[in-house]
């Protein structure tokens, strides 16, 4: 460990001469990211050098103790220090824990009905709403990307925009398959039904952190509509992106322009692209995943939500909470730092390895 600290901290030197060199300065985007990573280490090397202080201190309260005088007070200290020295080392070990680079970032989820017909698309909508109110809590900006609404008031597919401070370190272990145990509405003889809707989040990233080439883009406009014809746009505002070499497809059609829309979409395309990559290095790395609450795979049943015992379970840490109604309007703070703790202690136990 203090190998790595003391690596850590001769990079945090070479930091602090990089971030005031003239020339670096000059290429804002180098200066940002040695910034970030300068801001990043700098607890790191705070909490080290306290460590070396506190033994430095000890090494000379173990001297006084040869002194007559001295010895009562030095001994007084010592015991004091020797508490303090192990505090200090395990939040070292804390601190050492490699953090999500992705953290801090804004997320864009998309939420889709899965098996079980209406009643999933129903189900959707539940957690459409639970998403936002938990982010009206956190005082989160809220923005609909994309909404395709059924006749009954539920939702096939949702994508939006999610942004505020450490929206992604708190909503990135949503992702994955929700299941709901319930009598549907539509259920005229009691039976309780299962459904599930798919959730996805992913992180916001700039346009430097993802390179897409414009010939690689086939771009699409369309007429953008709502559930039972409501809302339509008379003119072709609504884009839709596909990137050739991947395939993958996006579309916006919340904005009346044209131009506002393509450029949510890109951002949508950024992101998704951006995943595929974490995903293939995560599949390469998969025998040292144990860090992770579950795989992120989005075909992972990560919750299972059961209306008549009005429990919550997550699936990936066996938690079970019970006040489902709280949970549905948006009470998630609880059932996050389970899954928040959960993980980072599976990271210590990893690096202690």
């Amino acid at each position: 460990m203090f190998d790595k600290l003391d690596n850590v901290e001769a990079r945090y030197e070479e930091l602090n001469k990089k971030i005031a060199d003239p020339e670096v300065i000059a290429d804002q985007n180098e200066w940002k990211k040695l910034m970030k990573e300068h801001s990043d280490i700098t607890p790191v090397v705070e909490k080290y050098r306290e460590y070396k202080s506190a033994k430095e201190n000890e090494e000379e309260l173990k001297e006084m103790l040869n002194d007559k005088e001295m010895h009562d007070l030095a001994q007084e200290e010592l015991i004091a220090l020797r508490e303090k020295i192990p505090q200090i080392e395990e939040e070292l070990k804390m601190l050492l824990v490699p953090k999500d680079p992705n953290d801090d970032k804004n997320v864009i989820m998309e939420i889709r009905g899965g098996a079980g017909g209406e009643e999933s698309s129903l189900f959707a909508g539940d957690l459409y709403r639970m998403y936002m109110m938990y982010a009206e809590k956190k005082r989160w900006k809220f923005e609909i990307i994309n909404l395709n609404e059924t006749e009954l008031g539920g939702i096939k597919e949702a994508t939006i925009n999610i942004t505020g401070k450490g929206a992604y370190s708190r909503l990135k272990f949503e992702s994955g398959v929700h299941r709901v145990q319930r009598v549907p509405e539509t259920e005229a003889s009691g039976r309780i039904h299962t459904s599930t809707a798919t959730v996805a989040v992913l992180p916001e990233v700039d346009e430097v952190e993802v390179e897409i080439k414009p010939e690689d883009l086939k771009v699409d406009t369309f007429r953008s509509s709502g559930a039972g014809g409501q809302h339509i746009n008379k003119t072709e505002s609504a884009i839709r992106i596909t990137h050739i070499p991947t395939g993958v497809v996006v579309e916006c059609q919340t904005e009346r322009s044209q131009i506002q829309n393509r450029e949510t979409a890109m951002k949508m395309l950024r992101a998704k692209l951006y995943e595929a990559e974490l995903e293939k290095q995560m599949k390469e790395q998969a025998s040292s995943r144990k860090s992770q609450v579950g795989s992120g795979d989005r075909s992972e049943k990560i919750r299972t939500y059961n209306f008549p015992q009005g429990r919550i379970t997550d699936h990936r840490i066996n938690v079970s909470m019970y006040r489902i109604n709280d949970f549905l309007n948006g009470d998630l703070d609880e059932m996050i730092d389970s899954l928040n703790a959960a993980d980072m202690a599976a990271k210590l136990s990893d690096s202690e390895e």
